[in-house]
């Protein structure tokens, strides 16, 4: 997936709908940024040691309000909210990722971030990834290209940093599915450690995406990815010059409306691409078993 094709004309004003989605995110940045340090009512989310905050809820009644005055037909997913029905019949979907980075926040880490989709029926033309911590915005609309914090072209370099060529710094990041014993993740994420200088797992993809656009990291895997988090940072990334494949090396079609199993996928700087490629498609994806030759 690069996306370089703009998409077939749409009933929104893009640069409109870009210029909403900065202003919610960073308006529920600057109330994440306020309340950080104080009571954050943190509370279990499911079974597998997932939390929630006020803090997330807080910062998604925010930016849903914002997109229900400017956008009331349009339909919306949050995190925490689900599904809120907009017109009968619309194909402009929005996604909300209000915190992402939730259990870091929760240990006071700060390495968290905003994301906002906006996806045509299933197809993501428009991300929006803001980091509080910062105070740093990126954009991207499909097929135009990306932006950085001060409103210039965000694009890839030409080569990686000094040192990187043979020896990559990578993130890995899995949905909230995948157990400790999940021997497929143990397997390639064990594969690729070997074959990289570092191997973040920020619990924070959207910063991560925001990494491999600015060329701080090489690449990024991804197991079973949440939906939510997704199309916003693999937009910027893949507009400012990243490329994506399937875990098994087939072409990659972002869709909000694929399951889990089919939004694996490797993205990367394009001259690292296939070498990673190399180590993700040995895996089996039914028990994690390597074909790696001896």
């Amino acid at each position: 997936m690069r996306p370089t094709t703009p998409s077939a004309a749409l009933p929104v004003d893009l640069s409109e709908a870009r210029r909403v989605a900065v202003g919610a995110a960073e308006a529920a940045g600057a109330l994440l940024s306020a309340r950080v340090d104080g009571p954050l009512g943190v509370r279990p989310k499911g079974a597998g040691g997932d939390v929630v905050t006020e803090l997330d809820t807080a910062a998604e009644d925010l930016i849903v309000g914002r997109l229900r005055a400017a956008y009331p037909g349009h339909r919306i997913i949050a995190e925490e909210s689900g599904i809120l029905d907009g017109a009968p019949g619309e194909d402009m979907v929005w996604l909300v990722d209000p915190l992402d980075g939730t259990n870091n926040v929760a240990i006071g880490m700060p390495v968290y971030a905003v994301g906002l989709a906006l996806c045509a029926r299933a197809e993501p033309v428009l991300g929006v990834v803001h980091d509080p911590v910062s105070g740093r915005t990126w954009s991207a609309v499909r097929g135009r290209g990306a932006l950085g914090p001060d409103g210039s072209p965000l694009t890839l370099a030409d080569h990686p940093r000094p040192g990187r060529e043979r020896n990559p710094l990578l993130a890995w990041t899995q949905g909230h599915q995948v157990g400790a014993g999940d021997p497929v993740a143990f397997a390639m994420r064990s594969a690729l450690e070997l074959r990289c200088a570092r191997m973040l797992q920020l619990w924070a993809p959207l910063v991560a995406w925001t990494m491999l656009a600015r060329g701080d990291i090489d690449g990024i895997v991804g197991y079973l990815p949440e939906i939510v988090d997704l199309p916003a940072g693999m937009l910027v990334a893949a507009e400012a010059g990243a490329e994506l494949r399937r875990l098994d090396g087939a072409p990659y079609e972002l869709g909000i409306d694929r399951p889990a199993s089919e939004l694996g996928f490797v993205a990367a700087r394009p001259e690292l691409l296939d070498r990673l490629l190399e180590t993700t498609a040995k895996i089996d994806p039914r028990d994690g078993r390597a074909s790696f030759a001896r």
